[in-house]
């Protein structure tokens, strides 16, 4: 195996039948022969070339015509798959009449196919990209109404803080992918265009003053925009969508990280999906590993390792690069199955991520009250001075955790606590952690209202 994406054991883990297929051969072909045979057509209509010519290299332009035993011969000696393709249209379209493939590829260069390949591929990406966040934002909205009241430990350098629900720590997750899915739909009017140029991409092939009427047409029947000047050593274009899956997968990252926490043993507030064998050790059989989480992490750090190579395939030079822009061949489709194949994991483990409510509700007394000490503060600061307050329950936490007492039977004992006037009944609310949450609700419905201040 050259690649796990490519591996008959691995592949339907770290990529997908639907990604692995966008990036293929035979679909990067495809979008060859598409661009050959529209530039055709195009070029037909505004006759800068015969129609005859045009017809017969539409009709030969489909992939189950290519050679590719051949074309990989071609694309060793040469270096590029792009002119094997091309003197493999001419040499069928001449045995039908010499000289009438000579037309095809007219005006444009190698990378203006391979270019607006990519973005043809690309663009097939972000349509599964943007159902998957569909599929993710919809699972986390159930999420979040479901457990917007359900009460855990909010967690501070892997300690326990303060009181929260877990419907916010899950309403945070949704704002994060919302946002992702407004960068997804900045990015496209960006990403979506055409390359279209010529050797220098001056358009200089194209005669009479029909270059911007051909580029238009063809930016037209391909459904890409028209490039406002050529693009072909300026790649911030691909860099910005490499970026774009490095915060993604870094927020499914982010999430599968607190999964795994949040499922070890002593904790056990969340678990992934079950069914069988899932997650299982090959020793020891009580295991259940986080094993979707694992990978989601996996990924995403390969994602963004990968994402730096494109900024690094930015620093191109002049008019045509030697060197950079293959980097791009190299790490695009694997960012791309890789991103698609985290997030279709996300979105599995986010439908049938099992809450454990009883969990949650036991973790919030382990610290004996000491995880309201910052209600119990905040109420007894207005009488003692907030720095004072802070002080004394501090010292007050200290000696609950050694002395195994809660934190409430010493405040009551405390005569500093006494001389502030606060009634039993007063502390015990303020001990009791349904009493601190406080946005948290209110917070989520924000989120599922699709609002935030200043809209």
């Amino acid at each position: 195996m050259s690649s796990v994406t490519d591996s008959v054991i691995f592949r339907n883990i770290f990529s997908t039948p639907a990604i692995s297929s966008i990036w293929s051969d035979t679909q990067r072909t495809s979008y060859y022969l598409l661009f050959e045979a529209s530039l055709a057509s195009v070029q037909a209509d505004i006759d800068i070339i015969p129609r005859q010519a045009a017809d017969a290299i539409i009709a030969f332009c489909h992939v189950t015509n290519i050679d590719f035993d051949e074309l990989r011969v071609q694309t060793e000696t040469i270096g590029y798959p792009v002119l094997g393709v091309v003197k493999q249209i001419v040499q069928k379209v001449n045995r039908l009449q010499p000289g009438l493939g000579e037309w095809a590829h007219w005006g444009a260069t190698t990378q203006d196919v391979t270019d607006t390949t990519t973005i043809l591929q690309l663009r097939d990406t972000l349509i599964l990209i943007s159902e998957a966040l569909d599929a993710i934002t919809s699972d986390l909205r159930h999420l979040c109404e479901t457990h917007k009241e359900t009460l855990m430990v909010a967690r501070s350098n892997l300690q326990q803080a303060v009181p929260m629900t877990f419907g916010f720590k899950m309403a945070r997750l949704l704002a994060t992918f919302e946002r992702h899915k407004q960068r997804l739909a900045e990015i496209k009017s960006r990403l979506l265009v055409l390359e279209f140029g010529g050797a220098a991409g001056t358009l200089a092939t194209i005669k009479d003053g029909r270059g911007f009427d051909c580029q238009a047409a063809l930016a037209q029947k391909l459904g890409l925009s028209v490039p406002e000047i050529a693009w072909h050593t300026e790649r911030d274009r691909i860099a910005e969508v490499g970026g774009f899956f490095a915060l993604l997968t870094g927020t499914c990252s982010k999430f599968a990280t607190d999964v795994k926490l949040m499922m070890q043993t002593e904790v056990g507030e969340v678990s992934e999906p079950f069914y069988p064998h899932r997650g299982s050790s090959s020793t020891m059989p009580q295991k259940r590993n986080p094993i979707s989480s694992v990978y989601i992490t996996a990924m995403g750090a390969t994602v963004r390792q990968l994402s730096a190579a494109l900024y690094e395939a930015m620093v191109e030079d002049h008019g045509r690069a030697t060197g950079p822009w293959e980097i791009e061949w190299i790490v695009l489709p694997q960012i791309c199955t890789l991103t698609y194949a985290a997030l279709s994991k996300t979105s599995e483990l986010i439908t049938g991520l099992e809450v454990h409510s009883d969990a949650m509700k036991r973790n919030l007394e382990i610290t004996r009250g000491s995880v309201v000490s910052e209600a119990v503060m905040m109420g007894l600061a207005p009488k003692l001075g907030r720095q004072f307050a802070h002080d004394l329950v501090y010292e007050l936490c200290r000696r609950s955790v050694k002395e195994d007492i809660p934190l409430l039977t010493l405040l009551c004992a405390d005569d500093k606590v006494r001389e502030s006037g606060l009634s039993k009944e007063e502390l015990e609310g303020l001990c009791d952690p349904a009493n601190y949450t406080g946005l948290s609700v209110e917070m989520v419905d924000r989120v599922l209202a699709g609002t935030h201040i200043g809209q």
